[in-house]
């Protein structure tokens, strides 16, 4: 029997993966990180499966529940939000679990940089105007490496993502704006395809100010760039004058 890694998506139950879906579906133990982890996901596993909630174990307490369910021939759903492989302490997990000898499946999700994008109807790769997209976090009770620093990446003014960031957003404003102008877009989605979502937009001018407005601390991204703005270029793509592998460009077709 083995492990299973599950990525549950940003929120909506509906946003879960069909194979994460046929995982729960075969689960005997399902452990979710509760404090992020919408509860009606836990609803496509089966009725009489075990329940924990990571958000009140440790570590070893949450790999001991893994090896005693492993070791009886059971299987484990180790549900997560998003996707597993952002922010989502699972590594040392795996590891852990290579050491034992347990075997492990990871499935990915639906990450809530993704849903945000949706909700906002954006692209964050925009011709001439961004074809990078940063997903990081400032500095807070968890530290980051140096060379990481947020004044740092704000210089190169590509899409930013912002994690767990929100609830020091006046020290993120600071930072972003040794890089990017002051007029610069901001949006700020809290709980991206939940119901109560709620977004927030403005510039690194104001956007402090209207999130302490709007109540929002937390389970919320902070998104920035001028991706945000209607000033981009047609893509190459689609146009009619341009060639690639599965169509011929109207002028290098002689018309």
């Amino acid at each position: 029997m083995q492990v299973y890694f599950i990525g549950a998506g940003p929120g909506d139950p509906d946003l879960i993966t069909v194979k994460a879906v046929k995982a729960l579906q075969k689960a005997d133990i399902i452990i979710y990180a509760g404090s992020l982890v919408n509860k009606e996901v836990l609803q496509h596993g089966r009725p009489d499966a075990e329940i924990y909630n990571s958000a009140e174990m440790t570590l070893e307490e949450v790999l001991e529940v893994m090896e005693t369910a492993v070791k009886a021939g059971k299987v484990v759903a180790r549900v997560h939000t998003g996707d597993p492989c952002l922010y989502g302490a699972t590594q040392e997990q795996m590891d852990a679990l290579a050491a034992r000898g347990i075997e492990y499946t990871v499935i990915p999700g639906v990450s809530s940089f993704l849903a945000a994008a949706a909700t906002l109807k954006r692209e964050y790769t925009l011709p001439d105007i961004s074809q990078t997209v940063i997903l990081t976090r400032v500095e807070g009770r968890t530290p980051v490496p140096d060379k990481e620093n947020l004044a740092d990446l704000a210089r190169h003014q590509a899409t930013l993502c912002l994690f767990l960031s929100v609830h020091l957003i006046d020290k993120v404003v600071e930072q972003l704006r040794e890089g990017y102008p002051a007029d610069t877009p901001v949006a700020v989605v809290h709980k991206a395809s939940w119901p109560e979502e709620k977004v927030v937009t403005g510039t690194l001018e104001d956007i402090a100010e209207k999130i302490k407005e709007a109540g929002i601390d937390r389970t919320a991204l902070i998104l920035v760039g001028r991706f945000l703005s209607d000033d981009y270029a047609r893509s190459k793509l689609y146009d009619p004058r341009f060639s690639h592998g599965f169509r011929r460009g109207q002028e290098s077709a002689g018309t």
